[in-house]
């Protein structure tokens, strides 16, 4: 029989896992529209918990932040973004009172909320970075990987609180193990290269596919594109980097995906053989096409808005795709 482990745990990290999947869609929203510093301060905008809407909330603002004057559409979404995390934040608190303070069978999940914990409150410190560095690339991508692994975090906790089948996975479902951590790792390589290509606006650095600017390879320049820390004081936004660099960056991850789409479709072709994780196998593939499909289209149509949080979306739902899989791979608690 099955068994759910922890009902109220389950529920709160059921809803914490859908507000961080918009938080990480929202952010990428805000990164993409070049709403990254819709607020040049923080935690405040402008100075104002909210943002300046009325016309004398405006014009103090421009005097305050004369280099950066009020983009209310910009500003907006910025803070939507900041009030969301805020949100997700309060989830964790709970969730961490749930696991120290709430019934004996939420004890198991103390690691796990601890953790969350003191990622989230990093979260909150690289969002504060990422405004006050100006968009430095290696925090816009350390901000997006954040954002992941809290994900992930939260949906091993749904997954660990929710129903659980009493019987042990036979030995086809965990001889899959290894191959789904790896696939986990290829993933998260080319996750972490697509933040790379995002934050160093390299994402049109190539105007064509498959090939790059009419050549299979143009000039690249490898060790100016993977620098991952660079000076202080400097804005990134629209990027600092010369063509070649961005070319090198681009083409990095475009190789990236090629062999991801491999690793993962070898893997769901594997998957889809054993009924217990046949479903799992399908979305993959299924997702993994869609994934793959989104970024020829990044390039082919010039980086539309909903197209690129669309990519960014299918990265972690790809994410969550494959944790789900590992968790039914793994042994159960009893």
């Amino acid at each position: 029989g099955e068994m759910i482990v922890n009902r109220n745990m389950h529920r709160l990290a059921m809803f914490a896992a859908v507000v961080t999947f918009c938080v990480i869609v929202l952010g990428a929203w805000v990164r993409l529209s070049h709403a990254g510093l819709g607020c040049p301060d923080w935690p405040g905008c402008y100075g104002q918990l909210t943002w300046p809407e009325a016309v004398h909330e405006i014009e103090s603002a421009n005097q305050a932040f004369p280099e950066r004057p009020v983009e209310t559409d910009k500003a907006w979404r910025e803070m939507v973004h900041r009030y969301l995390a805020g949100g997700l934040m309060l989830l964790v608190f709970a969730m961490n009172w749930l696991s120290w303070r709430g019934p004996r069978s939420c004890r198991r999940f103390r690691p796990l909320t601890t953790t969350l914990l003191i990622l989230i409150v990093f979260q909150a410190l690289l969002g504060m970075w990422t405004v006050t560095l100006k968009l430095k690339p290696i925090i816009v991508m350390a901000h997006l990987l954040g954002g992941l692994t809290s994900f992930s975090l939260i949906l091993w906790l749904v997954f660990s609180s929710g129903r659980q089948y009493a019987d042990k996975p036979n030995i086809r479902i965990r001889r899959m193990r290894g191959a789904i951590i790896f696939a986990i790792v290829v993933l998260a390589m080319q996750i972490s290269l697509g933040g790379w290509t995002s934050a160093n606006y390299a994402a049109l650095a190539c105007a064509d596919v498959p090939m790059c600017n009419g050549q299979w390879w143009p000039e690249t320049n490898f060790r100016e594109g993977f620098v991952l820390w660079r000076e202080i004081g400097v804005n990134y936004e629209g990027g600092i980097l010369d063509q070649p660099s961005r070319v090198a960056i681009h083409l990095t991850h475009r190789i990236g995906a090629v062999v991801t789409l491999l690793v993962l479709s070898l893997l769901a072709l594997r998957l889809v053989k054993i009924p217990r994780l046949r479903g799992g196998g399908q979305l993959l593939l299924a997702l993994l096409l869609v994934q793959f499909t989104l970024g020829i289209l990044n390039v082919a149509l010039y980086l539309p808005l909903p197209n690129a949080v669309a990519h960014n979306a299918g990265a972690a739902l790809l994410l969550a795709t494959l944790l789900s899989l590992l968790n039914r791979t793994s042994y159960r608690a009893y």
